[in-house]
């Protein structure tokens, strides 16, 4: 077999491995400075999704806030959760909770300070989302965002309940 196609199986597998992947063992913080372990973020069995986020990312905010104005409505319809992770540097941080407030989120929102868990799991920009299915599996993952994105979010989250 030629090294091309050694290669190419090679890749083959790595995404099928990534394509089923679990959240990796990594330390978090929650806002009031309790730890967090990124393997037992759950929903009772239900999808959840994670949103990597910076307070001075103007993308991330506005998709945050375009989920917020849904987010009700979402978690009635289909139980659904949102962990919104800060990946603002340490010194930084101090800026997450306000801006949290101010805008209303209702979301669980952890810091990923030293962002141990994006790099873990490779994510190179964000904003980034990952939908995760109700045993713990990341079904979906993406960067960016433009107006109405958020909808690919609700339709991947009824997808996985029906």
């Amino acid at each position: 077999m030629s090294l091309r196609k050694y290669f190419l199986l090679a890749v083959c597998a790595l995404v099928a491995i990534c394509a089923n992947a679990q959240l990796p063992s990594v330390q978090l913080k929650t806002l009031d400075g309790q730890t967090v372990n990124a393997s037992e973020l759950s929903n009772d069995g239900k999808p959840f999704v994670i949103s990597f986020f910076a307070t001075w990312c103007k993308p991330c905010n506005r998709e945050l806030k375009a989920i917020h104005e849904q987010y009700v409505d979402w978690q009635d319809e289909t139980g659904m959760k949102l962990y919104a992770i800060s990946i603002d540097e340490a010194q930084n941080a101090s800026k997450v909770k306000p801006l949290v407030d101010a805008e209303g989120w209702e979301y669980d929102v952890l810091l990923d300070s030293n962002s141990e868990l994006t790099r873990t799991l490779g994510i190179q920009s964000i904003p980034h989302v990952l939908i995760i299915d109700g045993k713990g599996q990341i079904v979906d993952s993406r960067s960016g965002y433009t107006d109405g994105s958020e909808e690919h979010i609700i339709e991947k989250i009824r997808e996985l309940i029906n």
